[in-house]
């Protein structure tokens, strides 16, 4: 039985040509990059190289980008580091309730420091309302944190429209990138975006890995402490296989963002064709005009997430029921529950399918058609 991965939003396989160069990297080049020898001096090449392919994917500066241990690290530097150097300034941070857990407990945790938090409501696409968010912004507000594209339901936000409004205003915008990075053209500077986190494993590349883009206006106080590296923001020896793996897999990325992206595009409504031929009821959960390509929730009347996934393991097809860090646990998607409320059926009876690299027309059709055997059954 030929296994299918539709679970792309959670990680993704990565590229052969990734491998390639990171196999390479520990073959040839174990020197550390601070050292000022050759061995040190061709791991330093690595690295900068990485750091110009992404700081160019994103049009940034060079020295704006800082590499971290993924998109988690990344989110809580922005998050936490800019709170910290900033609190003279004011202690009200603005998010959205359906944001990543990485964003929501970095939060979480300075509300126990002495911050304040706003969360703002979403409507029942997922998409915040930029009248509630002008609202809310105050004197004293240092942040405004509000994720590109939701890893559960696919739905964007207004970026730019945030960017604009926070112009003339004295917090700092970071954004949470990790699914959309790859997937959408992304220009920091005409977003206006001052942190953009991005993780290495959902755009084919390898786990442990990522990277905060950090205007250079941006104050932020580093998260670890000790040597010099990332001009003083994080210390540590630099991963050099992960970071040469990292830019090559934004390479590959940004050279194939329009045909991914119509790709994945074709392969979501196929799935959902191809369900609705088989008669059976299902309602797409998530932002029709502004969505995701590779991200497709699904809510199925009359079924539960847990049988669901079960049956369709068994079937040999990996999806998932949103958050994979949360995976295991029987509560309903705080995304979900925030678009529709706690008592809605849809919170419980909702699948994530996500495509990505290696998936094909065929596997989408036996997809379909096995998830419409298995609600049938569940139904009847």
């Amino acid at each position: 039985m030929e296994r299918v991965y539709l679970d792309h939003a959670a990680t993704s396989p990565m590229h052969p040509e990734v491998i390639d160069e990171m196999t390479a990297v520990m073959k040839e080049s174990f020197g550390n990059p601070s050292s000022i020898h050759s061995f040190g001096r061709a791991s330093r090449h690595l690295v900068d190289h990485a750091r110009t392919v992404i700081a160019s994917s994103i049009h940034a500066d060079y020295n704006d980008i800082i590499f971290t241990s993924g998109g988690t690290e990344a989110d809580n530097l922005a998050i936490i580091g800019t709170a910290e150097a900033n609190k003279d300034k004011g202690k009200h941070i603005i998010t959205t309730q359906t944001e990543h857990h990485a964003v929501l407990h970095a939060c979480t945790f300075l509300e126990s420091k002495g911050f304040e938090v706003t969360y703002l409501p979403v409507d029942r696409s997922g998409r915040i309302s930029m009248e509630d968010l002008q609202n809310e912004l105050r004197g004293d507000t240092i942040l405004v944190t509000i994720m590109f594209g939701n890893n559960e339901v696919g739905t964007l936000q207004p970026i730019k429209e945030i960017g604009d409004l926070l112009k003339n205003h004295q917090a700092y915008f970071h954004s949470d990138a990790v699914q959309a990075f790859g997937l959408t053209a992304m220009d920091v500077q005409e977003l206006g975006v001052d942190l953009l986190s991005v993780s290495g494993h959902k755009i084919n590349g390898p786990k442990g890995i990522g990277f905060l883009y950090s205007h250079k206006r941006v104050d932020l106080q580093p998260g670890l402490y000790g040597g010099e590296q990332e001009r003083k923001r994080r210390a540590g020896t630099e991963n050099v296989p992960a970071i040469a793996g990292l830019g090559k897999a934004v390479e590959l990325a940004q050279h194939s963002v329009e045909e991914k992206h119509s790709m994945l595009s074709d392969l979501k409504k196929l799935l959902k064709e191809t369900l609705a031929g088989e008669g059976i009821e299902f309602e797409e959960n998530g932002s029709l005009e502004h969505g995701l390509p590779h991200v497709l929730n699904l809510s199925f009347p009359g079924t539960d997430v847990e049988s669901m996934l079960v049956n369709l393991d068994m079937s040999g097809i990996a999806v998932s029921s949103g958050s994979a860090c949360t995976a295991g646990s029987i509560e309903p998607s705080h995304v979900l529950v925030a678009m529709y409320g706690k008592q809605s059926e849809k919170s419980r009876n909702s699948i994530r399918f996500s495509f990505g690299l290696g998936n094909t027309e065929e596997q989408i059709v036996r997809t379909a058609h096995e998830v419409a055997k298995i609600v049938k059954r569940l139904t009847t």
